[in-house]
């Protein structure tokens, strides 16, 4: 599937949402969450290829492993969280959207911690 493929699908779903939301209202949202659904799933098969470059981006400098591992997780956050908090909104629950939103935000920061405290220590080495 491309990127075509994805737009398609979704606008389709959206305009399938809005068209039983006139019937039925909560069975808009079981489309849209099923279509989010396939959607996501096609995404994280699509991390595979990211992952394989950055194995190859490795293989050729060297890295700690331990930044490369911190990435992905910040991707994998970040995909649910946004992912998560779209299918809130549209549902119509905003707030819990936003929080999920901050939890993300908030859970990027803490994996994060140990890349700072690495760059700090690769300053005070400098400076010493």
């Amino acid at each position: 599937m491309s990127v075509l493929t994805i737009g398609i699908l979704g606008i389709a779903g959206a305009l399938l949402a809005v068209e039983l939301k006139g019937l039925k209202g909560e069975y808009g949202i079981y489309l849209v969450a099923a279509v989010g659904l396939v959607i996501f799933f096609y995404g994280v098969t699509k991390l595979k290829t990211v992952i394989e470059t950055i194995r190859q981006v490795q293989s050729y400098i060297r890295l700690n492993r331990m930044y490369l591992e911190v990435l992905l997780k910040m991707i994998g956050i970040t995909y649910i969280a946004e992912f998560s908090s779209g299918i809130c909104k549209d549902a119509g629950y905003g707030s819990l959207g936003s929080q999920i939103e901050i939890f993300g935000k908030l859970s990027v920061l803490a994996v994060s911690m140990p890349i700072l405290l690495a760059l700090l220590d690769t300053v005070q080495q400098f400076l010493a």
